[in-house]
Order: C-alpha cells, then structure tokens, then sequence
C-alpha cells in the first residue's frame, strides 16, 4: 500500500472550501487523471481515471463526512483499492489548510514503477495546486452537500 499526503493553504472560507470538496463530479476540472465521477447516492460514486495510459473503473463508499471537518472514502470495487481522507482546518475568516492523505495499492508494472520514483505524490500535489487554483478563482463553490456521513461501529 502506498501512502501520499499533501496540504495545501486556500484562500477561501472552511465552508466554500469544505463544500466545493462534495463537489465530486466536479473532480475532473482539478484532478488530472480523474476523467468522471458520478454521484449514485449520497454515499456512492462511481469514478473513471486514467493514468499512464491505464484506464481503470471502480465505486467509492463515503467512510466518514462532517461538515467543515473531514471526508472520507474507500474503494468497494472495480480494478483499484484506495482510500482517502480530505480534512479541512479554519486558518483564519478567510484562509483554509486542506490536507489530502491518499492510500492506494498499485497494480501492474508501470504504477509499481511510478509509485517507487514518487510520481502518485507529485500528481497530489499537483492537484492540490488546482484544487486551490480552482476554488480561489471561483471564489464559491459550485455546490454542497451538507450530510453527515458516520463510520458503523463509530
């Protein structure tokens, strides 16, 4: 398992911030790799990527959501295990501190590869950066959900 984590500072409001994260069919427009995303529930996406030529399907679950705190997600199927989980940290009225840890399993010989020489984690950051491009130039979100989403057994 591969683990990357990266925070980035954005100069938007936790909430802005924290709802244009809920945003994931907009995830194309800052995540290179990430062609779609459907929403099929509340708690259930459906995502396509394609890396290093390398199409791959798979369904996410929401693990854990509250508002302006955290979102977190697991894989359920399809060809990729990951998990993540995005916190959200007030810095000030104005400024939030998002922090994207990424924990995923590479599959086959060229994410083997790429995983090694660290190219998963300067793609993080790389989306970190468009995340906070993104949502600064936007200055609100282009939507939210608000819904609390707990851990069973939590």
């Amino acid at each position: 398992m591969t683990t990357v984590t990266e925070s980035v500072d954005v100069n938007v409001p936790i909430d802005t911030a924290y709802n244009q994260w809920t945003q994931f069919e907009d995830f194309p427009k800052f995540m290179d790799g990430v062609e779609s995303i459907t929403q099929i529930g509340d708690t259930r996406t459906h995502w396509v990527t394609k890396v290093a030529g390398q199409t791959r399907e798979f369904d996410a679950e929401i693990t854990e959501q509250h508002p302006e705190e955290r979102v977190a997600w697991k894989s359920t199927g399809g060809d990729t295990k990951h998990a993540g989980v995005v916190t959200f940290h007030r810095l000030g009225d104005s400024e939030t501190r998002v922090t994207i840890q990424l924990d995923w399993e590479p599959e086959g010989i060229v994410e083997k590869v790429g995983s090694a020489v660290g190219v998963d984690s300067h793609q993080v950051k790389a989306d970190a950066k468009r995340f906070k491009e993104f949502i600064e130039s936007r200055g609100t979100e282009t939507g939210a959900w608000r819904g609390d989403v707990e851990r069973p057994g939590a």
